[in-house]
């Protein structure tokens, strides 16, 4: 997608990305260090920049450097000094081990062919009772649908989610599959799902 950063599109987008909601479900708190993997230009690393404060860190991470240019421009715009733009590879989105409180991956894990190999970087990345949360779309024509055929359509259910998370060590402590409409598209239902590592 090679859109350009619009403030208008970001404003339409809070009427129907319940982001406290997502920040609730998280369980993010003021002065947190949290991972926004596959940001894009940066719409919910803005948001926890303001919402975790100066004394939390954000680090973005996307695969494309220009995705990541433009979200740097827009935090120097509106003086946000607490994101941290990291180039990532496809199946490792080189964060720093031991040093985050949650990581999300909005809209982008059904793209992560190395889903695998990313979650246990995560791990790595998270401190013991670390969280991920992990927002997808599900679309209505793909529901019951193979994997392939989802992630092909760019969407993914979440059994598949809940399956990899715990495969990868976590625990699912919340779920929740009616989280609206992804652009108010009542055939794109947003769902939300957050798995924990043990506390130590």
């Amino acid at each position: 997608m090679y859109c350009q950063y619009s403030e208008s599109d970001w404003n339409a987008r809070d009427k129907w990305m319940k982001v406290s909601e997502i920040f609730q479900f998280a369980n993010i708190q003021v002065g947190n260090e949290v991972a926004d993997i596959g940001c894009h230009q940066g719409y919910m690393s803005i948001r926890l920049a303001d919402f975790i404060g100066e004394s939390g860190k954000v680090y973005s991470v996307d695969v494309r450097e220009d995705r990541l240019n433009k979200l740097n421009d827009i935090a120097s715009e509106r003086g946000i000094r607490n994101i941290q733009t990291i180039l990532g590879d496809y199946d490792d989105p080189k964060l720093q081990e031991n040093t985050l409180d949650v990581v999300l991956i909005i809209d982008a894990y059904h793209e992560m062919k190395d889903y695998r190999e990313i979650l246990q970087h995560v791990k790595k990345a998270l401190k013991p009772g670390g969280r991920i949360l992990v927002l997808e779309k599900l679309k209505r024509h793909l529901i019951g649908k193979s994997r392939q055929e989802q992630t092909i359509g760019h969407t993914i259910a979440p059994k598949y989610v809940e399956n990899d998370l715990e495969e990868a060590g976590f625990e699912v402590i919340a779920i929740e599959k009616e989280l609206g409409f992804w652009e108010e598209d009542p055939d794109k239902k947003i769902w939300v799902m957050v798995g924990a590592l043990p506390q130590s």
